[in-house]
């Protein structure tokens, strides 16, 4: 499937026998959420480039687009030996807009999800962006078998803007000067930095262009021994890094603010 120079590693996904490839690709940029989206024969094209390049592990949302992601990934990967593709996808938000998150009440998920794995039309259940809190009640109905979360050097939106931007700059400056040191670019520096915080774990970086995917695929290559990793580590310490990782807005919603909403999904003022 994959050449001896561009084959990504396969590793173990959590506890219940789930296999994936150590570096995978996020969908979401394909349709458009940070970014324009790309033409559908674009997309399609760099999916199929990044199979043929050893990585069978996608992440897609029906959030994403939204819908249109998924249908984008499912053309795709009818081009592809489906076996042999790991398909992640994740729904449950019905709306979500200033000072109300809705999720649709009709069905108990986590129950209606054992059902799912029960009768084979699921094969695992995961988390994405939950609480500890929502993490121990879900797992009390059905086992989780991975956990969907940002865990990076740096983040995204306010902490690049212009106000934040010029204070940051010297944590850029110190992972440029590491990347150096260990012959990558930042981002396959950011990236090894990620997948070897344990056995287990893995990256879904996104990307519409295919030097980017060969770039991310590069990371493989970095082997930062437990000295380069606090090394990296502390040379962003996130106590004084200037801005948040996301907007107010989608702050109120993430795991650390908010565990698993009530079914009318309304949140106070």
């Amino acid at each position: 499937m994959a050449s001896d120079q561009h084959r990504v590693p396969r590793v173990k996904l959590g506890t219940q026998g789930l296999e994936v490839s150590k570096l995978g690709f996020g969908c979401m940029g394909l349709t458009g959420v940070y970014n324009d989206p790309v033409p559908e024969e674009v997309g399609i094209s760099i999916i199929t480039d990044a199979f043929t390049k050893g990585i069978t592990f996608f992440d897609t949302s029906d959030v994403y687009g939204p819908k249109v992601n998924g249908t984008l990934v499912g053309k795709a990967l009818k081009k592809l030996p489906r076996v042999e593709v790991q398909l992640v996808t994740k729904f449950g938000v019905a709306k979500l807009e200033p000072g109300n998150l809705v999720v649709k009440g009709t069905l108990d998920y986590m129950e209606e999800l054992k059902k799912l794995v029960e009768k084979g039309k699921v094969k695992y259940v995961g988390l994405s962006e939950a609480s500890p809190n929502t993490i121990r009640r879900a797992h009390a109905v059905h086992p989780i078998m991975a956990l969907q979360m940002e865990w990076s050097l740096e983040r995204h939106l306010p902490r690049f803007q212009a106000e934040n931007l010029d204070k940051n700059k010297i944590f850029y400056a110190r992972i440029e000067k590491l990347a150096e040191k260990h012959n990558c670019t930042p981002t396959q520096l950011a990236l090894a930095w990620v997948l070897h915080q344990g056995k287990d774990a893995v990256t879904i970086p996104g990307t519409t262009k295919a030097e980017n995917l060969d770039n991310n695929i590069g990371s493989l290559r970095v082997k930062p021994m437990e000295n380069d990793l606090k090394e990296i580590s502390d040379v962003i310490p996130i106590d004084r890094v200037a801005g948040s990782r996301i907007n107010e807005h989608y702050a109120r919603y993430s795991w650390k603010n908010a565990n698993t909403p009530p079914r009318d999904g309304n949140f106070p003022a």
